[in-house]
This record gives C-alpha cells, sequence and structure tokens, in this order.
C-alpha cells in the first residue's frame, strides 16, 4: 500500500483540532498528505457523535469512499468510533477503528511508509477514554475556507454528566493544555493571523486539573502579556463559568472580543433538573445580565434545546419568556436527539416530533428578530472588524469583534486584516 492520506474531519472546532494533529503526525511519520480523496490510500474518517444525524453523515461517508475506491483503506475514529466501534467495524471497506482512547496512537498504528496495521477488517483500538491523560490537538487554521481565524483548542473532556450528553463517555475527563503550549502555539500563530479563537470541550474548566489550577482570566492575562496577539475570541464558555474576573477582563481588555458565548439549554427549572444543569434559570440571567452590564454592545448567544424528555408546553414558554427577556443578539437552536446510553434516553414522555419541530421554529424566529434588533441599535457605529478570505460581490467581507458579519462596501481589503468601519445594518 502506499502512504497517500487524506483526513475527514466532522462536528465541532474540537475535532477539527484532533484533526489537525493527526496531520501533523503523520506527516512527520513520512506519509503524504493529499487534497484530493480520490487520491488517498488511507482516508481518516474523524466522527463525531453528538446527534443521530452525525452518525448518519459518518456512515455517510464510509459508503461514498468505499464506493468510489474500494481499494482504499479506511479508518474510523473519533466520538462514534469511541461510542459503537463494532457497528462501524462491520460496515463494508472500514479497516480500522480507533477510539479517542487511542487517537494519539494512529500515526504509530499506521507506521512509517506502510501501514501494516491495517491489513486485516474490522481492527479496533477502543479501551476506557476516562482513563485518557494525552491532549492531541494543534492549531486549525483553516475552517470552512476561512483562513484568517484560526481556532486553538486548549481544553478538551467534561467532567459534567447532562443527562442528554455522550461527549463525557466518548472524549473523557477534562483535561487542560499547559499554560506554556497554549503561550507557545498563541506566540507563533499571531506572527500570521490578527484574531485567535481559544475553545475547548468545556472552555471554562481549563487549568482546574493543572498545578495550582491557574483560572481562564489568568492564561488570558499571561497571553496578552507574553505574545503580540492583536486579538483573541472565546468560544463557548458554561454560565457559571464566566466569573466577574473573566467578564471584567473581557470587558476592559479591548484586545479580546465583546463577546459571550453561554450555553443556556432551557429556561425552565424543571428541564434543568432533569438535564442535570448545574445553574436555574435566574442564575443564568443574572450572568448574563452582569456582563451586558459590563458591555451593553458586545454580543451574546447561547445554545438552547428544545424537545427535551417532559417538555411541556408550559416548559417551552418559560424558555421563550426568558430569551426574549434577555439581550441575546443570536442563539444556536436544537432539537433534542436522543443519544443511546444517556440517561435522557431512556426517559419517559419523549416529545412528537411535529412539535419539537414546531418549537425550534419559534425560537430560531425569536432569535433571528433580536438579531436583527441588535444590528439596528449599531447602524452608523463604528466597528472593529478582521477581514476575511470569504468574498462578497459588494465589497470585503470581515467579521466584527462582537461577532457580526458585515460587508465593508465597494472596496477590496485583503483577508486578515484588522480595520475600522462603519456597520451598514
Amino acid at each position: 500500500m502506499g502512504s497517500n492520506f487524506y483526513v475527514q474531519n466532522f462536528g465541532c472546532r474540537a475535532t477539527q483540532a484532533d484533526g489537525a494533529a493527526l496531520e501533523t503526525a503523520l506527516r512527520a511519520r513520512g506519509l503524504r498528505l493529499v487534497e484530493d480523496r480520490g487520491a488517498a490510500d488511507l482516508v481518516v474518517l474523524n466522527t463525531c457523535t453528538v446527534t443521530a444525524a452525525a452518525d448518519e453523515d459518518a456512515r455517510q461517508a464510509i459508503r461514498r469512499v468505499h464506493r468510489e475506491n474500494p481499494q482504499t483503506k479506511i479508518l474510523v475514529t473519533g466520538c462514534y468510533a469511541q461510542r459503537a466501534p463494532a457497528e462501524l467495524a462491520a460496515m463494508p471497506g472500514v479497516t480500522c477503528v480507533v477510539g479517542n482512547s487511542h487517537k494519539h496512537q494512529i500515526a504509530d498504528l499506521v507506521g512509517i511508509s506502510s501501514p501494516v496495521h491495517l491489513q486485516f477488517h474490522g481492527q479496533i483500538f477502543v479501551g476506557d477514554v476516562l482513563e485518557q491523560a494525552a491532549f492531541l490537538s494543534a492549531p486549525v487554521e483553516e475552517s470552512l475556507h476561512d483562513r484568517t481565524r484560526p481556532n486553538l483548542k486548549i481544553q478538551d473532556g467534561c467532567n459534567n454528566r447532562c443527562s442528554f450528553c455522550i461527549i463525557p463517555s466518548v472524549r473523557g475527563r477534562s483535561r487542560s493544555a499547559t499554560a506554556e503550549q497554549v503561550v507557545e502555539q498563541v506566540r507563533a500563530l499571531a506572527a500570521r493571523y490578527r484574531e485567535i479563537v481559544l475553545s475547548g470541550i468545556n472552555l471554562g474548566r481549563w487549568g482546574r486539573d493543572l498545578d495550582g489550577r491557574p483560572p481562564l482570566a489568568g492564561l488570558l492575562r499571561r497571553l496578552l502579556a507574553e505574545t503580540q496577539v492583536e486579538r483573541l475570541r472565546l468560544s463557548s464558555v458554561e454560565p457559571m463559568d464566566w466569573t466577574d474576573e473573566l467578564l471584567e477582563l473581557v470587558a476592559a481588555e479591548r484586545r479580546i472580543c465583546r463577546h459571550v458565548h453561554a450555553p443556556l439549554q432551557s429556561g425552565s427549572d424543571r428541564i434543568l433538573r432533569r438535564m442535570h444543569r448545574r445553574y436555574r434559570a435566574r442564575d443564568y440571567a443574572a450572568r448574563l445580565r452582569r456582563a451586558h452590564q459590563l458591555m451593553p454592545e458586545a454580543a451574546f448567544g447561547a445554545d438552547v434545546m428544545v424537545g427535551f424528555p417532559g417538555e411541556t408546553d408550559q416548559d417551552f414558554d418559560q424558555t421563550r419568556r426568558l430569551i426574549s427577556d434577555l439581550p441575546f443578539t443570536y442563539l444556536h437552536v436544537f432539537t433534542y436527539s436522543a443519544r443511546p446510553g444517556t440517561p435522557a434516553a431512556a426517559m419517559a414522555e419523549q416529545v412528537p416530533p411535529p412539535v419539537k419541530k414546531e418549537r425550534n421554529r419559534v425560537l430560531r424566529e425569536l432569535a433571528a428578530e433580536k438579531g436583527a434588533a441588535f444590528r439596528r441599535s449599531l447602524a452608523g457605529r463604528t466597528l472593529s472588524v478582521v477581514t476575511l478570505s470569504e468574498t462578497d460581490p459588494v465589497g470585503t467581507v470581515a467579521l466584527s469583534d462582537n461577532y457580526l458579519r458585515v460587508v465593508i462596501p465597494g472596496q477590496t481589503i485583503p483577508a486578515n486584516r484588522i480595520v475600522e468601519t462603519a456597520c451598514w445594518c
């Protein structure tokens, strides 16, 4: 077998970071990364399993790769591989299944020039992910054709046990990149990029497993003091991890984007208890209002789930009213999808699909209204934006520090520049 390989990632930023690290490790072993999947001797499918749709996407990809080139070796890894290895190993064309527990060993399994370990159909390398201590990550320097805002994963795993979520059982316990590693990587990225996005499975828990339990705010201060990074953006942080210290730092530092994303999931205390979430609606509201008080022009976003088992019309209305009352500028609305092995999958009172669909529609419309109102409130204001590599016939596409996608009309500005522009909203 030859030594060309191709990596296809599914799902979240953490999966993309894992995929970037796999590419680096395989190239270091002498394999050649190719851009055309059809030219690859080995295709690595780095899967997600957060929803049933994510599982189906992975299965379709396996069938497609095998149909296009039956001789291609297919290695399936990632969260789906950790959750259901035998199911994937039984699919035609799959040579090897490697769970997240062994993902950091893939370069060793494949070998330098001939992946001798991949000669037998259905071989499985999956162990107890809760024992995983390795931290696999590399900066993702291109995502959805955007080459201007690299994503750097600095935390992996999760110690929470939300009743609907499969992620802790497929990614393991929370673990952090060391502050020294993060500083080194940010310093290198800052030489080429204006904005860097810090991410993790449970980003707000960064440092809790390290000596001295350093807080995320302390890491940010080090990055500002020890690197030349022009702009840092935090991805999702759990609501109660948005401490006053962290919020005040974000509000005070112009080099940190005015952007707060805090998963809500539900505005009903009864449903939050069933979800095993560690806050109540009033706690969430207090955190978001504090953030808005400090940063009235910031972006405020949330993940919201509709159709969780047992969610009544009254529960949903509490969610709708809470969202309406809070200063959100955008929402990510998800419809509940049962994940095998989670407590929620076995709960009674599963919500009918048409009801879930309608609730999803209501919240998406509410989110669109709030987003439009936010844009109108900024009309004519000057925004600090980073130019993107996307194209638009009207002008230059850019993203503001408060998470607005804008087009600077009548100008062609190279990507990866920070400029100021009026908000044409």
